[in-house]
């Protein structure tokens, strides 16, 4: 228990005291003026130092949301092999945490920018001291006065504040870092700071500046390199321009001996770093790993539709919310599938001459150069860089390009003009005109089983124009559509022995439309055929036969079911006159490989954020069981099978079988050259407009198109077998080891059944060859939907029609020399009475 006579002492003490400060105030203040005027002044300076510290804090942001505070981020996507492909960034940001940071870059930074950090709350009171006498000093010259920031208070400044350049913002920065030291350890502060701080390039943090700048992580830095980002925060702009090199070789030097004078490195030590040059890497943009621009565009859309763009939009906004995006794309296929359509184009394009320029600017003002670096235009083949045409007087001409070089232009087509944006590449000392061709395509590989997409290009390059041509593109697809007529009529009870004719048909559209006739692609036609040999000849007239029998609403049923479009039940339609597009086709035909089985193509795999958590995935499966803690002695989980199905798994099968006729002996016999078990289908709309192939393997299926954006005829010439056949067969023999030779296998309740291949006939008594045309093959049909044995009366009837034709075309050689015996009788006979002046 305290002495209650202690206590008691020590409180009369008190009061004496306080008695005898008041009398002395009240008689200094009856007796003195001054003393008056002096108590007046510091009472209100009290009373308003009360208030404004009151109005600055009271709107504050609370210091204690640093702790959750999770800084903008961009997002990183990953190709199928899970290596980092691209990032979607405005701004070039990497989360370390502290133990990531060395501890001479810490020491760099504590050196340049506030090396009692350790040791004060906050606020370092003798550089605020200095920042308001140079305040004083510049005030009114316009130049900034120097800021005596703490790491805290730029921690404050940088991420709750904003860069304000006033007296109340240092006022507000100095109340939150005295709050911010009391929520956080003097190792998370840093951590923010250096993960925040900005340092020019678009780089904020260090870790993203060390890339900017030197190309490497913070771990591989040097001590000069070090010190060098440490000088960055008082001048991030300037400092690693080239014009300021000497500016930033001092200033980095400072910092070394402002270490050397906190034994933070030895003397040796720092004379070493300071005899090191800058050694930074040009300023580059970030380009992509794999030059897949139109796929990557594409992921993007999906993910600002499924989570926004910016922080404002949500926590896991494509460009802030630190994402991690798995996708299906694969860096070998897509180089592949670049270069194939590239090289079909250019192809086309060979010896067409220049196509005009790809967009004009103004050169008059001498603003070209930024107007060009401003433009998106850009170019990635072989060494084509894309420029400004300067100048253009008669047979010389100059190009400038974004970085300013400027250099002779050679190889000038009459159009071309100054401020024509052309394409060139190197040509000796000076550049040669190049021609981007004007016609374009799309390209799609995608995997059956699960419908994820491998590669897409959707014209010659993405930098030119991001319109892709593989999504966005609506073309008619032609005879790349008659496999699915051909699979509604399986459906319908038709095989692929059927007999179908290959003869004129027209049908009557109605009185406003009058009837409309169809022919074969090349004219020609007759006789009765098997439906097989329709397809893998691609007969336009048995496929109208085929369609008309099986119901025009129930093939445009197919279609729709196969997600190629949606269509009224006209004949045209069964021969692709409806619109669709690369994607779509390459996905109906995935579905056919797949036996009927359809799955929504994709291009993401599934998206994770910034803390590895799954936010979202394609194959939305649930898998029972799959993480139990322990086995059960139940049998593994299975998942159930993914996808819709479509389409008979037998009638797909079918369809397969006879598209493997196309390649063997069809439209597409060229890809049969690969030497590997596959499928396709060609195709030539009416001009021709577009050239098509579509095809693969059991386990890549890849589409491809080549056309005008504004369609127009490609030339007589043109076909989908010699046009786009070739981008297929370029694309497989680039990734040749991607292709299995195993072949297709038949689905239960298919049956394999020898036929003669040209009538559709049974066969019992010879086997199929290897031999593309060989006259007996196995085909596929349901069962009980096999054809009969060939018999006598087959023989006698095949044998009275052959005798049948012979007499038909004697008696149309007897017409024929009748007709032209009567016309030389009548000639002679005109002759006659011409020669007698008339007839009397």
């Amino acid at each position: 228990m305290p002495d209650t006579t202690t206590l008691e002492h020590f409180r009369y003490r008190i009061r004496r005291d306080t008695q005898g400060v008041a009398q002395w105030f009240r008689g200094n203040w009856r007796e003195k003026r001054w003393f008056r005027w002096l108590a007046s002044v510091i009472a209100a300076g009290l009373v308003l130092l009360v208030i404004g510290w009151a109005f600055l804090a009271k709107d504050l942001p609370d210091a204690e949301t640093l702790l959750d505070y999770e800084p903008p981020l961009p997002t990183i996507v990953r190709g199928i092999d899970g290596g980092i492909v691209h990032s979607y960034a405005r701004e070039r940001r990497v989360q370390l945490q502290y133990a990531d940071f060395p501890q001479e870059l810490i020491e760099s930074f504590l050196a340049a920018e506030d090396k009692t950090f350790f040791s004060h709350g906050g606020v370092d009171i003798t550089g605020t001291l200095f920042a308001v006498i140079d305040y004083a000093t510049k005030f009114g010259s316009g130049e900034r006065a120097v800021g005596g920031s703490t790491i805290t208070q730029q921690v404050a400044k940088n991420i709750l504040l904003g860069d304000e350049y006033s007296v109340t913002r240092k006022l507000k920065e100095m109340i939150l870092a005295r709050r911010i030291e009391g929520v956080l350890t003097k190792p998370q502060i840093l951590e923010l700071y250096l993960n925040e701080i900005p340092l020019g390039r678009r780089s904020y943090g260090v870790q993203a500046a060390s890339r900017a700048y030197f190309d490497k992580d913070v771990g591989d830095l040097d001590l000069h390199e070090m010190a060098f980002l440490a000088i960055l925060p008082k001048a991030p702009e300037r400092y690693g321009r080239k014009k300021y090199e000497g500016m930033a070789l001092a200033r980095r030097n400072f910092v070394l001996d402002q270490m050397v004078a906190n034994d933070f490195i030895t003397a040796e030590q720092g004379a070493a770093a300071k005899a090191k040059p800058l050694g930074l890497k040009p300023s580059r943009s970030t380009v992509p790993s794999v030059d897949a621009g139109y796929f990557l565009e594409d992921v993007r859309r999906q993910l600002m539709e499924k989570f926004g763009e910016t922080a404002d939009d949500g926590k896991n906004s494509v460009y802030a919310g630190g994402l991690w995006v798995r996708t299906s794309l694969d860096p070998k296929l897509q180089t592949a599938a670049r270069d194939a359509l590239r090289g079909g184009i250019l192809r086309y394009s060979a010896g067409k001459g220049w196509s005009g320029p790809l967009a004009h600017i103004e050169v008059g003002d001498d603003t070209w150069q930024s107007q060009l670096a401003a433009s998106p235009l850009g170019i990635n083949y072989k060494d084509w860089r894309i420029g400004v045409v300067t100048r253009r007087s008669g047979s010389s001409a100059t190009i400038g390009f974004s970085d300013g070089d400027t250099a002779p232009l050679t190889g000038l087509p009459d159009a071309l003009k100054a401020g024509d944006v052309i394409a060139a590449a190197p040509a000796g000392s000076s550049y040669a005109v190049r021609t981007v061709p004007e016609v374009s395509g799309g390209f799609v590989a995608e995997e059956p089983a699960t419908g994820r997409v491998l590669a897409m290009q959707g014209g010659f390059d993405y930098r030119l124009t991001d319109f892709n041509r593989a999504t966005q593109a609506l073309r008619q697809p032609g005879s790349t559509i008659k496999p699915f007529v051909y699979a509604t009529g399986l459906d319908q009870g038709m095989t692929p022995a059927t007999e179908v004719p290959d003869q004129a048909y027209c049908f009557y559209q109605g009185a406003a439309l009058g009837e409309k006739c169809f022919r074969n692609f090349g004219g020609g036609g007759g006789g009765v055929h098997t439906m097989r040999w329709g397809l893998e000849q691609s007969r336009n007239l048995m496929t109208v036969h085929i369609a008309m029998d099986a119901g025009m609403p129930n093939v445009v049923r197919t279609f729709e079911r196969m997600g190629i479009g949606s269509y009224k039940p006209y004949p045209a339609f069964a021969l692709g006159a409806g619109d669709t597009t690369v994607l779509k086709m390459v996905n109906a035909y995935s579905a056919l490989a797949n036996f009927g089985r359809m799955h929504t193509p994709s291009l993401i795999d599934y998206v994770q954020d910034r803390r590895g958590k799954i936010i979202w995935r394609a194959d939305k499966r649930e898998c029972a069981g799959c993480n139990m803690a322990e086995w059960n002695g139940k049998g593994m989980p299975r998942l159930a099978a993914s996808g819709r199905q479509v389409m008979d798994p037998r009638t797909a099968y079918q369809v397969i079988h006879m598209l493997e006729g196309v390649v063997q002996r069809g439209t597409a016999v060229r890809v049969s050259a690969l030497k590997l078990p596959l499928f396709g289908k060609t195709g030539t709309t009416t001009g021709p407009t577009n050239a098509w192939f579509v095809g693969g393997s059991p386990d890549i299926v890849a589409g491809t198109y080549i056309g005008f954006d504004k369609p127009r005829n490609l030339g007589g010439w043109v076909q989908g077998g010699n046009t786009g056949a070739p981008i297929f067969i370029d694309f497989v023999k680039s990734t040749r080891d991607r292709w299995s030779d195993e072949p297709f296998v038949a689905p239960a309740g298919v049956r394999m059944v020898r036929i003669d291949r040209q009538s559709g006939k049974r066969v019992f008594d010879a086997w199929p060859t290897n031999e593309p045309k060989a006259s007996v093959i196995w085909e596929a049909f349901k069962p009980s939907t096999e054809p009969p044995r060939a018999t006598r009366q087959d023989e006698v009837a095949a044998r009275r029609n052959e005798i049948l034709e012979l007499i038909r075309r004697g008696r149309q050689a007897n017409t024929a020399a009748a007709a032209a015996r009567q016309k030389r009788q009548d000639t002679e006979k005109q002759d006659f009475v011409e020669d007698q002046g008339g007839i009397y």
